[in-house]
């Protein structure tokens, strides 16, 4: 009896092992499928996480690349309204030139004329004194009612200014000709010396002592250069925009009425010279407050100024920079010190060069 028990037991029990091992290898099967599920979940999610990196990277590389875009679109624009309204101040300036030169070149034309005929009538004047030294009563009243002697002496001091202010206007009327080569489209060997110089001209009002300001001194130390290949109105343009900072600087330094040593008057230093036998420098230097260190990574950026609103757009020291480094393939630096001033370095090729596209 207890061996047909045992028999039983045995069987049920091995009954019991047969199902547990079925259910062992189902859980198994189970374990093997879920790990495969866990690890394809685990595969695409790092496919996803990876993807989503990469799109972020992209967004970021296009958001800057949209960024820059847009800084070159305003800088792009800002550059052609000034193009525009320096191409119509050169149009206007060289009109103007034009309807001045006309009737002045008429004045100066017919002054030595003038001049030939009032010395003719002077010798005819001084033949009636010696052979009619007695004339009638009523030529002696009219002559001492003209101050003969007198008139005789100052219509050659009034012809003498007549002519100094016809040549003057000549001199502003050829500068304001010369620097309004602003559509000039090639390059050309000019004299920068003469650029400069029909710059000043235009500039003089700005350099006179005025009731705010004493008279600012310019000092030219000119080296010897060569005509140098450039477009001409555009290095004018470069020179202008230096110099009036230069006198802002300045005006800004007497407005502040700081007390300095009398050597140190308000001026402006140019100073040209050949670098070697295929570049010249320009240097134009103030002595006014000079740039503090904070802003001096910013001075070439477009928009950027310190003047106040209405007086600077802050595009012309970055179309001068634009000028100098992409159109003339030069070099535009400054040095300036607080308190001591600011100096300009253009350092530009004799001949024309082809620009290195970075």
């Amino acid at each position: 009896m207890d061996n047909q028990n045992n028999s039983i037991q045995i069987q049920d029990l091995e009954k019991a092992n047969r199902i547990f091992r079925k259910k062992l290898e189902r859980c198994e099967t189970e374990r093997r499928q879920l790990e495969t599920d866990i690890a394809t979940k685990e595969f695409l999610l790092k496919k996803v996480i990876c993807e989503l990196e990469n799109s972020q990277k992209d967004l970021e590389q296009r958001s800057q690349e949209l960024e820059n875009t847009l800084k070159s679109l305003h800088t792009m624009q800002a550059q052609m309204i000034q193009s525009e309204k320096m191409s119509a101040l050169g149009q206007m300036v060289a009109g103007i030139a034009h309807e001045i030169n006309n009737p002045v070149s008429f004045i100066y034309g017919n002054l030595s004329h003038i001049t030939q005929y009032i010395n003719d009538l002077m010798q005819l004047i001084e033949l009636y004194h010696r052979y009619f030294p007695n004339p009638p009563t009523e030529i002696q009243t009219e002559r001492k009612a003209i101050d003969l002697e007198f008139l005789e002496k100052d219509v050659t001091k009034v012809l003498d200014s007549m002519n100094s202010g016809t040549e003057r206007i000549r001199d502003i009327v050829l500068s304001l000709r010369n620097f309004s080569r602003l559509d000039e489209s090639e390059f050309k060997a000019v004299d920068i010396h003469e650029g400069i110089d029909n710059t000043l001209m235009i500039l003089q009002h700005r350099l006179k002592a005025t009731d705010k300001s004493p008279e600012i001194q310019v000092i030219k130390n000119y080296g010897n250069l060569p005509n140098v290949e450039c477009y001409a109105g555009q290095i004018n343009q470069v020179f202008m925009n230096i110099l009036v900072n230069a006198i802002d600087a300045l005006e800004e330094l007497s407005a502040k009425r700081i007390d300095r040593k009398i050597k140190d008057n308000p001026r402006i230093t140019i100073r040209t010279s050949v670098v070697d036998s295929q570049w010249v420098q320009i240097a134009i230097a103030d002595n006014g407050l000079g740039i503090p260190e904070s802003i001096k990574k910013q001075i070439f950026n477009p928009f950027f100024t310190t003047k106040p609103v209405g007086k600077g757009t802050g595009m012309g020291m970055a179309i001068s920079y634009q000028i100098i480094t992409e159109k003339h393939c030069g070099k535009l630096e400054f040095l300036s010190t607080l308190g001591e001033g600011t100096e300009f370095i253009v350092q530009i090729p004799i001949q024309h060069q082809v620009c290195e596209i970075i």
